[in-house]
């Protein structure tokens, strides 16, 4: 009995071999997907650095919801301002204060005389403010937002050892020079949503910058560069918080920057974007590196809406790293975002990676940042250009970083040279008579008469059409998905991907394995690979074209893919060597024929003897017809024609029924004869060629893209697009296995099939939320000033939003109003159900017991005054307990200018079209705005025969005390499980009145 051969090609060596090598895969890059790397025993693993005492700071940070519009938000400034100092005093630096009551501080036992200047400086800026018009595209056109916003923020400096000695930033300001090469801007916001805790969002950033503080002024640990830490304030409104900065004199002084943001509520800190190469090189540093390039893509091109601080330093032609919490998305901005539902796991993820890729970046002297600037401003340090970079982590473990133009290059020459040579081997095969592939008949010499098929077209065009339907049959289940169940995988991707999977499996065996059956070929891996090469080159044009034309780097993915697919094709041309010429194949076979028609002439007596004695009916006597019948005995023997002869197996040959035991110079079932000489073990090689490392690259970035999108449907975002996702990637994952699916034992597809029948039944039928995976509601509600009526009005898709509303209380038996959300709002694509709600108190300027509506009229007072025979007023706003206010206009105002603001206000440009809105942001509370509005004179008309109108409107978001908004409250109280409330906009509750002019 012959011992089963491990390599050989058959249904279990294959089986097992594919099995093995998926699940290698896929259980890590599952565990690392899920799972955050456990922090050290040792909580001061970093001398400067203690995790015990961040994990309690993150604590205190997140007690409350403290938006930019909060009294709590002034608690959390002043806490952070206590804490700075703090470690300042416990490392025994010398600090200044600017902006603050005392100028300078000097801890008990510092020696003054051995400094030349303070090691560091804490500034508390309240000065800084921005102003700006941005573009929004609605159905009428472009409309003008404009902004004013007076910044808070506050910003440490930590001087290294190459940076100018004294206050250099002072000469700076009076002398627009910049001093030093510049140094590292670590940024974060300390201010959270109206309606999530912020410990993710952005506490856990905010509290690695305190670390980093701690860290660089701990003895031993000072940067070469000086080290900028920004805690900056009202991210979540507009990014202004760093928009402000951008007036300080600090500002200047930065050439790189790491931006830490929490976009999820937990999980892995990823690398959301970078720069360049160079500066990414220095988050390759971290121990446990995690992201791809292929995200970054994403934000360029505008898949991804939403944005962090990273953008406004880019803008600003900062180099750096945009790291962030990307997951969940259905605690983000939620009262989920705790501390209890966060982890010291995830805190130490991002802290460990902030401090090497700061050290990285504090400590480069190289000649790299120290090179002219892309923007050409003088007034700004050198910080050299950079290149487009290629990054990604392979488990978690290993971060691989290089140039754009290095990729584009791989894929050149890929392209180039990989066809060339598969056409030279392929053109030596034929010249050797060895190239079987398309090979039809060929005619033994001296016999015109008859032909031997070699069989090789057999397989030569399955590959197109299987995976044509198999892969239709695939997209059509995501199709349907959105169709029935369109948020099923909200809570459960995973169900999604399996039925995915084993569909496209199930499909691509059957059709395989089918044509296999009917019609053997034992060159349909070949053709397999061939085709899928054919595929990959195609598909790599398309690739290298965004490469060099739109610096797209994600395409990486299909580089690494094609290189796979090459060296099995490789292999497959290369294995045709071992086998015999075509026409001595054919003489060969030819010369068998001739010898067992000798045999059976020479035996033919015994036969025929033989046959006497079993019976009397087949005797041949000379009655017997010439053509015999389907009982003669000319019909029981084997046909002695060469045709026939040949299409029947030797006896030696398998029949298929032992498969399993092939060995070297054997032919699987009914394949071609000439394969019994194609070594057994080519097939392993290309296996191992196309899945280990492609499965990696493919798996983590599927995981990637699919964790960031499945739960962004409730948010406006496309339906379909994590479905097709998907389907496509189960595609690509299950093509490195497509050439040998064939030979995969149907124990495989049938458990398959079962799992497949499984989770489409429970993708089709389950409820897509759950107490762990939320669906989120997005509020607001507006008081009309002038008439006392207030709508409570809540976005999202109807049939949800319906059922919400249906169990609260106050809104049993109201009519709802559902219309769609506006096309340049953030959440178009959703709809907004509004109902009348419970009045709010957010001013509360009346006694107890008392309506809240009979306070309404002080909530907002405001004048407008009129220069005679201009087009041209002035707008005097008081709102109360509120920092932000906003004028809205119904026809748009050519320019505008705030009372008191600062000549360093950055952008107060108006575009042609005009502005229809001014926001209006106070550092200060109960504090009056002046603002000066003109608005164009029309085509024949004179100035001053046109006015304005519109409505003045100021916001509350501080819902920190119960039954400030108990609209919001009640919603909170009786919404199902399944469902969480968040913000709408800035504000929670907003007041607005009429104007005319």
């Amino acid at each position: 009995m012959k011992l089963w051969n491990p390599l050989s090609f058959t249904p279990m060596a294959t089986t097992f071999a594919v099995v093995v090598v998926y699940f290698a895969v896929f259980i890590p890059l599952l565990i690392i997907h899920e799972t955050v790397p456990p922090a050290p025993s040792n909580p001061t693993l970093y001398r400067g650095l203690n995790l015990t005492e961040a994990w309690g700071d993150l604590q205190e940070l997140s007690n409350g919801f403290h938006p930019f519009n909060s009294r709590r938000n002034d608690e959390v400034r002043d806490w952070l301002l206590r804490r700075i100092e703090e470690i300042l005093d416990a490392n025994g630096v010398q600090y200044t204060r600017v902006g603050l009551p005392s100028s300078f501080e000097t801890p008990d036992g510092i020696d003054t005389g051995a400094f030349k200047s303070p090691a560091a400086t804490v500034f508390s800026d309240l000065t800084a403010n921005y102003t700006s018009t941005a573009v929004s595209i609605g159905t009428t056109g472009p409309s003008g937002i404009s902004t004013y916003f007076e910044g808070n923020n506050i910003i440490v400096y930590v001087r290294g050892t190459e940076d100018e000695e004294g206050e250099w930033w002072n000469l700076a300001t009076q002398n627009k020079k910049t001093h030093g090469k510049g140094g590292v801007l670590v940024n974060s916001h300390f201010d959270s949503v109206s309606t999530g805790y912020g410990a993710t969002d952005d506490g856990m950033g905010v509290i690695t910058t305190l670390q980093l503080v701690k860290y660089f002024t701990a003895k031993g640990n000072t940067p070469k560069k000086g080290l900028v830490a920004l805690f900056n304030n009202n991210e979540e409104d507009g990014l202004y918080g760093a928009k402000a900065f951008l007036s300080h004199p600090m500002a200047s002084f930065v050439h790189t920057f790491l931006n830490l943001e929490g976009a999820g509520a937990g999980g892995r800190a990823t690398l959301f974007r970078t720069t360049d190469t160079e500066v990414t090189r220095a988050y390759g540093k971290a121990k446990h590196p995690f992201g791809t390039v292929v995200s970054a893509d994403g934000f360029r091109r505008g898949f991804v809406r939403s944005g962090t601080d990273y953008v406004v330093f880019e803008e600003e032609g900062y180099r750096g790293l945009d790291l962030a919490f990307w997951e969940p998305r259905s605690k983000y901005h939620t009262e989920q975002d705790d501390a209890r539902h966060a982890s010291k796991d995830s805190l130490w993820h991002m802290l460990s990676a902030s401090v090497e890729t700061t050290k990285y970046l504090a400590s480069d002297t190289s000649s790299q940042f120290d090179k002219p600037r892309r923007d050409g401003n003088p007034n700004k340090v050198r910080n050299g250009g950079g290149s487009a970079g290629i990054w990604f982590d392979l488990f978690g473990q290993t971060f691989a970083v290089f140039q754009l133009r290095t990729l584009f290059a791989w894929s050149l020459t890929l392209l180039i040279a990989a066809p060339l040579i598969l056409i030279i081997i392929t053109l030596i095969l034929v010249k050797k008579d060895k190239y079987y592939f398309f090979a039809g008949s060929r005619k033994p010499q001296g016999h015109d008469n008859e032909s031997i098929s070699l069989g090789g077209w057999k397989g030569a065009f399955r590959l197109p059409i299987v995976l044509l339907i198999s892969g239709a049959l695939t997209v059509g289940a995501a199709f349907l998905l959105r169709k029935v169940n369109p948020l099923i995988v909200f809570s459960s991707s995973y169900s999604v991907w399996a039925m995915s999977l084993a569909l496209f499996f199930c499909s691509f065996w059957f059709l395989m394995a089918g044509c296999n059956f009917v019609r053997p070929s034992a060159l349909q891996r070949g053709y397999v690979i061939l085709w899928l090469h054919t595929i990959g080159w195609l598909v790599l044009v398309i690739v290298a074209i965004g490469e060099d034309r739109y610096d797209i780097g994600g395409g990486y993915i299909f580089v690494f893919y094609y290189a796979a697919l090459f060296s099995a094709a490789l292999v497959t041309l290369c294995e045709l060597f071992a086998l015999p010429t075509k026409e001595s194949f054919v003489e060969a076979s030819h010369d068998e024929h001739e010898t067992r028609n000798g045999f059976n002439a020479t035996h033919g007596g015994d036969q025929t003897h033989e046959s006497e004695n079993d019976g009397g009916e087949n005797e041949v006597t000379e009655n017997t017809p010439l053509i015999g019948s389907r009982n003669s005995v000319n019909n029981s023997t084997p046909s002695l024609s060469f045709s026939h002869r040949y299409r029947q197996p030797p006896i030696a040959d398998t029949d298929g029924a032992n498969d399993d035991q092939e060995g070297e110079g054997s032919v699987f079932g009914q394949e071609q004869r000439w394969s019994k000489d194609l070594p057994t073990w080519t097939w392993l090689l290309q296996f191992l060629l196309l899945a280990p490392f492609t499965l990696i690259i493919l798996g983590q970035v599927g995981l990637l893209l699919v964790t960031a999108m499945d739960q962004t449907g409730t948010d406006g975002s496309p339906l379909l697009t994590p479905y097709i996702v998907i389907a496509l990637f189960s595609i690509l994952l299950l093509l490195p296995i497509t050439p040998f699916i064939h030979r995969i034992s149907h124990h495989l597809p049938i458990f398959l099939f079962f799992v497949f029948v499984g989770t489409l039944i429970y993708n089709l039928v389950a409820f897509p939320f759950s107490t762990n995976n939320r669906y989120k509601a997005y509020f607001q509600q507006t008081v009309d000033l002038d008439t006392n009526i207030n709508k409570v009005y809540l976005t999202g898709i109807e049939e949800y939003i319906r059922e919400i509303i249906s169990y609260v209380p106050s809104a049993a038996g109201q009519t709802l109003s559902c219309p769609e959300v506006p096309r340049n709002d953030p959440r178009s694509g959703l709809l907004v159900c509004s109902y009348e709600g419970t009045a709010p108190n957010v001013v509360n300027n009346v006694k107890h017991g008392v309506p809240p509506e009979k306070g309404y009229t002080d909530w907002l007072k405001f004048n407008v005054t009129r220069e005679k025979g201009l087009n041209r007023a002035t707008f005097t706003i008081l709102g109360k307990e509120t920092r932000g206010c906003s004028i809205r206009f119904d026809d748009p105002i050519s320019a505008f200018r705030v009372h008191g603001s600062s000549d360093n206000s950055k952008g107060n440009d108006i575009p042609e079209h005009g502005s229809n809105q001014i926001k209006l942001w106070h550092r200060d509370w109960n504090r009056e705005w002046s603002v000066d509005v003109e608005w164009p004179v029309s085509e024949g008309k004179n100035a001053g025969d046109e006015g304005r109108s519109g409505r003045v409107a100021c916001g509350w978001a501080d819902q920190n005390l119960a039954q400030t908004i108990p609209a919001l409250d009640e919603l909170q109280r009786f919404a199902p499980e399944w469902a969480s409330i968040v913000k709408r906009s800035e504000a929670l509750v907003e007041g607005s009145k009429r104007f005319v002019v």
